[in-house]
Parts: structure tokens; C-alpha cells; sequence
């Protein structure tokens, strides 16, 4: 079984699907869990998602996790079907809970309440693929597959 959740083929399309959904995605997580490009870090988010928010602090948790270690996944083509799940469900959380009464499109203008679910559809269509293939050419779970074989049994 988890053989089959690491297969994947040597497709270009999902490497690169993968990686540039990695790199999107991670300067997000890096603002939640480090501070990085204007964040405010790992105990600050944790207080606005919590407190704020009054989301529980293990969902909190796994978000932050989802937005910075998922999309190092995601690059790598580690774990690539758990990650972009992962980035699936906090996308269409995100989604749901609060850009879509924020209408359509992105607050370009700045004339909007908030964002809007733009950006999350375009993450949840790219998370599909490699939901579906796994993480294509030049992937960690490519080479655990034709390394490890034996191991992972059939």
C-alpha cells in the first residue's frame, strides 16, 4: 500500500506542477511559522488562529505545518500525494471559512473587504494532479520506489 501511494511516473507536467506550487505556497507558511517575508511568526499566528479565528490549536498547527513542511514536500516530490492533501484542505478551508464572502477575485484595487478565492482555486486545481499521479519526474518518492522496491513490497 504505501508503494502505491509513492508511485508516480517520470512526468514532466507534475514536476513541474509540483514545484511551483511548492514555491507559492511556502513563503506563507514561512510568514506563519517564522516570521519570514513580513509574517508574524509561529506564536503570533497560533494567537490570531486561536483566539481570533477561535480555530483549535491542533488544526492551527497542522495548517502551519500544511503551508511551510507540505510545500518543502511539495519541492522535493516527497510525500506528494499527503502534501498536496494537505494543501487541498487548508486551500478549500480557506476558501470556505473566509474569502469566499470576499467575492471572486483578488483585492487588486484595495476596495474590497478582503481577498477574494481566486488564488485558492488555482492551488486546489494544481493539488488534483498530483493528488492523482503522484509528484512525476525528479521526485524523492520516485526514487524511494525504484530504490526501495523491495522493501515497499508490491
Amino acid at each position: 500500500m504505501f508503494k502505491a501511494f509513492l508511485q508516480t511516473d517520470n512526468n514532466f507536467n507534475n514536476f513541474i506542477i509540483r514545484v511551483m506550487l511548492g514555491i507559492v505556497i511556502f513563503p506563507h507558511g514561512a510568514q506563519k511559522l517564522l516570521g519570514w517575508f513580513g509574517g508574524h511568526g509561529l506564536e503570533a499566528t497560533l494567537g490570531f488562529f486561536t483566539k481570533q479565528l477561535e480555530m483549535p490549536m491542533a488544526i492551527a498547527i497542522l495548517v502551519i505545518l500544511g503551508e511551510s513542511l507540505g510545500a518543502l514536500g511539495l519541492i522535493a516530490g516527497f510525500l506528494t500525494r499527503f502534501c498536496a492533501t494537505g494543501v487541498l484542505i487548508i486551500m478549500g478551508g480557506a476558501l470556505v471559512m473566509f474569502h469566499s464572502s470576499n467575492g471572486f477575485f483578488m483585492n487588486w484595487s484595495g476596495k474590497q473587504g478582503g481577498e477574494g478565492f481566486e488564488y485558492h482555486l488555482l492551488a486546489i486545481a494544481l493539488c488534483l494532479p498530483l493528488i492523482i499521479s503522484g509528484g512525476g519526474w525528479f521526485s524523492a518518492d520516485g526514487f524511494i520506489t525504484k530504490r526501495f522496491s523491495l522493501f515497499l513490497g508490491k
